[in-house]
């Protein structure tokens, strides 16, 4: 596993050649065994011109880069990984691992310790795997509490000296620059276990784990007898875990209240090493499966450095967070609209934003507007012929809101004015957006105890703050002598050395509207049957 060449390139729109090489390193050891892998198939790695021109090509990043190419654009050519081949002269140089973020394109060529003709698949080639390790290490190092250009120009002019500690000889030893940065006599890190291929460096620093848990909810309301209205919960985990050793034993769990709905069609990522089958067999797709599980959802794992999504699940909740009723009637060249809104009263009544769009399409431009409106503001859109209502961060305590108006339209122009093969005749919508921070609709929660931490090494006691800046003790043993009502009762084996620790740092949640539509109750809509996410 290591790197034939990193590249640091600024991508600057509007000049030529449209980017700038802040950094390069090559290593020439790298490159020699790369010639005896790869044999007949080897291309060498080009001067950085040619390579930056060839790159900002494949990648689409060129000024004038507006015609066809066969061999980037075609049917057969669509990406699907940030791992591309780059034309030189004749021959092509593969893999070329690079992404462009915040600006900066960050680009290496690993090493293929094989022939290259045929391409092998991407996961027999562990340096793929390093070489991501590698550029998202670069790009948190520049980026972590920069202020400015000079604060990353700065952290550019350090990388020769880092990459000689933490990447020796194109081999990565430590993703975590800032290390390297710390530590004057930086020695080599050695790996007592295996590195798997999906983890390539290891984290050294206090250990720390964050989780943000995310859900979006869907609907589609008709306020129709003969049409049910459907909604949904389709919720993800995000997890970064900051551990030291190499493959550290990881249990997340998440709970959920007593009145919660439960999780369904859960799907986990590759690293949890096993999974109850409760939260498994637990579908939404089978109206008849009452195999519901409601937690606590255990996932063991063996966490990558990077942030990952833990898991992603679904979830039948009982009533939808906001109730609708759209209704327009069309008299002429004006529209009569009826809108009310009703805040369950279960949820949550503080929004960061809340807000209604409600589109005209297919007619002219917004002439004239006459509103009365219970609650909020109106902010009129006359080009797009759009209204939003500005609800706010709050529902009044009737947690019931209304509007009513005339809309008056002018001469129609087919150039300028919205249009939609849905909305045609009376058909319309109104479409909610909103978020709510830390709130989740099926009550899905983690706390300072929803993490436990196996990992090889000293114990140490620390204190963190969580997520509402509460201080709080790690719980740290040697070994685990039993288990009883009480959590915090240890027992310490001295002969062992593996600590459990407790160390959830940061918890985000929130709720965010998705496909949150409510429909004309006096015209045809679409209809969704079943799940929303078929």
């Amino acid at each position: 596993m290591a790197q034939r060449a990193v590249w640091l390139i600024s991508h600057e729109p509007g000049t030529s050649p449209c980017g700038t090489i802040k950094f390069s390193r090559r290593y020439p050891t790298v490159e020699k065994r790369a010639k005896v892998f790869n044999g007949a198939s080897y291309v060498p790695v080009p001067e950085d011109g040619p390579f930056l021109k060839a790159l900002l090509f494949e990648l689409r990043l060129l000024d004038d880069d507006k015609d066809f190419a066969e061999s980037r654009d075609s049917c057969s050519h669509i990406r699907k990984t940030s791992i591309y081949g780059l034309p030189v002269g004749s021959e092509e140089l593969w893999p070329v691992v690079a992404f462009l973020k915040n600006g900066m394109i960050y680009a290496c060529v690993p090493l293929v310790e094989q022939t290259l003709s045929p391409h092998p698949p991407l996961i027999s080639i562990c340096g793929i795997s390093q070489g991501f390790e590698l550029l998202f290490g670069l790009q948190d190092f520049l980026y972590s509490g920069q202020k400015n250009d000079t604060d990353v120009n700065t952290k550019v002019s350090q990388l020769p000296d880092l990459l000689l500690q933490s990447c020796p000889f194109g081999t990565l030893l430590d993703a975590n620059l800032q290390n390297s940065l710390d530590s004057i006599n930086f020695t080599s890190v050695t790996h007592p276990q295996k590195q798997p291929a999906w983890k390539a460096g290891m984290y050294k620093g206090k250990p720390q784990v964050s989780i943000s848990i995310t859900e979006k909810v869907k609907s589609m309301q008709y306020d129709k007898q003969d049409i049910a209205d459907t909604w949904q919960v389709v919720g993800a985990v995000t997890c970064k875990c900051d551990l030291e050793g190499s493959m550290p034993n990881v249990t997340i769990s998440l709970s959920l209240p007593t009145n919660g709905s439960p999780l369904q069609d859960i799907l986990v990522h590759p690293c949890v090493t096993s999974l109850d089958s409760a939260i498994l067999t637990s579908s939404s797709i089978d109206p008849m499966d009452d195999s519901a599980f409601s937690g606590p959802y255990k996932f063991p794992l063996t966490p990558p450095l990077e942030s990952f999504n833990l898991c992603y699940y679904t979830s039948q909740v009982p009533v939808p967070p906001i109730l609708g009723f759209y209704q327009v009637k069309e008299e002429g060249v004006q529209l009569k609209i009826t809108v009310n809104l009703k805040l369950h009263e279960s949820v949550k009544n503080s929004f960061e934003f809340c807000e209604a769009h409600i589109p005209f399409y297919n007619r002219g431009p917004i002439t004239h507007v006459e509103y009365k409106v219970s609650f909020g503001q109106i902010e009129v859109f006359r080009e797009k012929s759009l209204l939003v209502w500005i609800i706010g961060q709050k529902f009044p305590k009737s947690m019931e809101i209304s509007l009513s108006g005339t809309v008056t339209f002018g001469a129609k122009s087919h150039e300028k004015q919205p249009f939609d093969h849905i909305c045609i005749g009376g058909t319309a919508y109104l479409k909610l957006h909103f978020r709510i921070l830390d709130y989740t609709l099926t009550g899905c929660y983690a706390d300072q105890h929803s993490v436990q931490v196996f990992a090889s090494g000293k114990p140490k006691i620390s204190t963190h703050e969580d997520a509402n800046g509460t201080e709080r003790l790690g719980h740290i043993t040697s070994k685990w002598q039993n288990w009883d009502s009480n959590p915090s009762s240890l027992s310490l084996e001295p002969d062992h050395l593996t600590s459990m620790l407790c160390c959830l740092s940061e918890l985000h949640r929130k709720l965010i509207s998705s496909d949150y539509y409510i429909w004309n109750s006096k015209a045809p809509a679409p209809i969704t049957y079943g799940s929303l996410l078929l």
